[in-house]
């Protein structure tokens, strides 16, 4: 980010948001902030305040999470961050804890493949019928081989990892609202990763807010499959003449489009 007058730049942060591939509103929102500590999610969530979110999160180990689990969200922990550490293990390594560890991940995942398309209850109820049992035996696994490799090494963090995070990795399997993983907010920020080596630069901390602004749109547009740019233009259109008690229904969850004359 720029600071303009002084000729200088320092690192900012894009913060994303994002409902999950489960959920009924399909929405990501951006958020752009100075810096990556915590209180800018305590903010954003409105943690501390009457009005503060409640709800369930679903986060890597990422420290600036942690006290919002002490302010009324619930922790939920992403599988697939889990997965990736003992992934890495098999592929630099050829570890065989590494090889074993993957075969329980494939079997969770196994059980998400076939829940796709059931409802909330249904994939809760395949969830504990299938997917506990791996997660029992996965759990028992990595109690039994953490005490027959070394502290500190690549083994242990993996597998400490995992044991670390149990009860938020295996929380999914109680709610069938909530994913396995949080892939899918990772794939909503992929193009703003993507495109940072272009942009470079936010001009200012109000450039970078707008622009966040406008890519919560655009982004939301795209995943309820609406064309983005089509999207824009017919809501600034329509923007001038749109009550404001009416104004929710030019969210990207809620737009029609209005057919063309002939």
């Amino acid at each position: 980010m720029l600071k303009p007058g002084k000729g200088k730049t320092h690192r900012a942060y894009m913060w994303s948001w994002c409902t999950t591939q489960l959920h009924d509103v399909r929405a990501v929102v951006f958020n752009f902030a100075e810096t990556r500590g915590g209180q800018n999610a305590r903010d954003f969530l409105k943690l501390g305040t009457d009005a503060g979110w409640k709800g369930s999160l679903i986060v890597d180990d990422f420290s600036g999470y942690k006290q919002c689990f002490d302010l009324g969200v619930t922790e939920v922990g992403c599988m697939a961050h889990a997965r990736r550490k003992f992934h890495e293990l098999w592929a630099n390594h050829q570890s065989k804890v590494g090889e074993q560890a993957l075969k329980f991940f494939q079997a969770l995942y196994d059980v998400e493949r076939d829940a796709a398309g059931l409802g909330s209850d249904d994939r809760r109820t395949l969830r504990l019928e299938r997917a506990k049992p791996v997660a029992d035996a996965l759990k028992q696994w990595l109690d039994e081989h953490r005490q027959k490799v070394p502290d500190g090494s690549a083994t242990a963090k993996a597998l400490d990892y995992s044991r670390r995070r149990w009860e938020a990795l295996t929380r999914y399997l109680g709610d069938g609202r909530l994913p396995i993983d949080n892939n899918w907010v990772e794939n909503q920020i992929r193009p703003i990763a993507l495109g940072r080596s272009n942009w470079l630069f936010a001009g200012s901390l109000r450039a970078g807010k707008r622009a966040a602004a406008i890519m919560s749109l655009l982004h939301s547009a795209r995943i309820n499959g609406h064309d983005p740019y089509a999207y824009l233009r017919d809501v600034l259109e329509r923007l001038p003449l749109q009550p404001a008690s009416r104004i929710g229904e030019l969210l990207p969850h809620r737009w029609i489009a209005v057919p063309a004359l002939h």
